[in-house]
Order: C-alpha cells, then structure tokens, then sequence
C-alpha cells in the first residue's frame, strides 16, 4: 500500500497523536481506502450521484449532516459530538469535516472510541490478536468486511516496515541470560558475576560484624554464648548462600565460554 497516497500521512499522524497500535492504525488506514473508493481523500455521501446535492437534500432526512470525510460522518448528533471532541463548530457548518486534518482525528478517534456503532478498535484489534474481519462492526455491520480486512493485512506489513509501532513490544534481555554477540557474552556475565559475589560478601561481611558486637556486648561466660548462638547460626546460612550464588554464576559463565 501506499503510504504517500494523498492525505494518508494525516491519518497516521492522527493514528500516532492518539496512541493508535499499529495494527489499529492499519485496519483504520484500511477503512478509509476502502471508503473513500481508494483515494485517500475526504468525500461525501453519493459522490458519484449526478447532482449530488440536490439528490441528498431530497434523500437524506439527516441532511445536512450527511455523510463527510474520510469515513462518513452521519446525523447532527454525531456532528455535536466529533464538534465538541476537536472543538470546532460543525454544526453551522458541516462542510468542515471535509478539512483533511479534522477528518483524520475524526475517522482515528471514531474508530477508538467507538463513534459510529458503539463498537470500537479495542473490541477487535489489541496487542495480542488483529480480528481485522469482525473490526468491520465499527464501520457498518459486515459489509465488505473480508475485502478490507484483507486491505488492512497490507497496511499492517507496510507500516511494520516504516517502524511505526516498534515501541509497543519492547524486547527484554536479561544480561545473565541473553546476550547480543560473543564479545558482550563473556562481559556481561563476568560483571553478572562480580555484582552477585560482591552483594555476597558485602552481606556475609555485614553478618560477621553483628556477631562481633554481638558478643562483645553480651556478658562473657555462658550468657554470652547463648546471645551469640543466633548470629552464628545467621553466619553459617550467610556463608552457604554466598557459595551457592557463586557455584552458580560461574557454572552459567563457563557454559557462556563453551557457547562462545
């Protein structure tokens, strides 16, 4: 598809400004190349009747307030609404849908909040799962649904291709076990390493000058002892901890130089 076509760059700056997912943005994208007969321009309603106008003035009984734009805008009340939403009159002047930024935010913020039949985008279109057949519900029942969502398959390839939407499933990688290439391998589980068996000994150094005090402040005999038995017992669990991390951190670092 093309990305360039007319005023597609405005809908998905649209589709970016609010947050559209990009396999939302492809099915929206979808939608208006679908509507408006492949252009990528704002219409209106029967454009192709000969006298247009004449023809929805003795047609349409929510004339004026056909349908604009990049998807069509019908009835007053959805006019107030896309109106009160950019804050423009579209009410005195109807025709102002057919301005391409304005049909833009409307077509994305329709979509996304389910303007047009109460259905909205993320009934059908999330991170986990593109159900760009049934997305039609958001737009007109079932019609054509198969034709656009098949449109929508390629918006979504191309616009992968462009990166939109590439923050959306950042990728985690952790350092103990991920690595980029064999170089950044040995560094990151060497300093892996290092981190573990520092806190260690930091924390069994920690434990040792308890028990000094400890014992220094208990009464010396017997009594002192038993006060000490504790920290010693925390000691022993101390040090058996910080052999097992560092049993385990270079069992995983040698493994890394075999892969390596």
């Amino acid at each position: 598809m093309d990305l360039t076509l007319n005023y597609t760059p405005e809908i998905i700056a649209a589709g970016k400004k609010h947050g559209l997912l990009r396999n939302q943005l492809a099915y929206v994208l979808a939608t208006a190349y679908w509507e408006t007969a492949r252009t990528m321009r704002p219409v209106k309603e029967a454009f192709w009747v000969k006298n247009a106008e004449a023809w929805r003035k003795k047609n349409l009984r929510y004339y004026p307030w056909y349908g604009r734009g990049f998807v069509q805008l019908t009835w007053k009340d959805n006019y107030i609404r896309a109106g009160k939403a950019l804050g423009v009159d579209f009410i005195s002047n109807p025709d102002g849908v057919m301005d391409p930024d304005h049909s833009a935010e409307i077509l994305v913020l329709g979509s996304k909040e389910g303007w047009f039949t109460g259905k909205k985008l993320g009934d059908y279109i999330t991170l986990s799962k593109s159900d760009f057949y049934n997305a039609r519900k958001i737009i007109n029942g079932m019609d054509k649904a198969r034709s656009i969502a098949e449109i929508a398959k390629d918006y979504d390839m191309d616009l992968k291709t462009i990166g939109y939407g590439e923050e959306e499933t950042p990728v985690y990688v952790d350092p103990a076990d991920k690595v980029v290439d064999n170089v950044s391998k040995s560094g990151m589980r060497s300093t892996t390493n290092i981190a573990a068996g520092g806190t260690a000994v930091v924390t069994t150094v920690s434990t040792v000058n308890e028990i000094t005090k400890s014992v220094s402040e208990a009464s010396d005999g017997l009594s002192g002892i038993i006060a000490a038995g504790p920290w010693v017992l925390l000691l022993i669990v101390g040090l058996g901890a910080a052999w097992w991390i560092w049993k385990e951190r270079q069992k995983k670092a040698n493994m890394a130089k075999e892969v390596g």
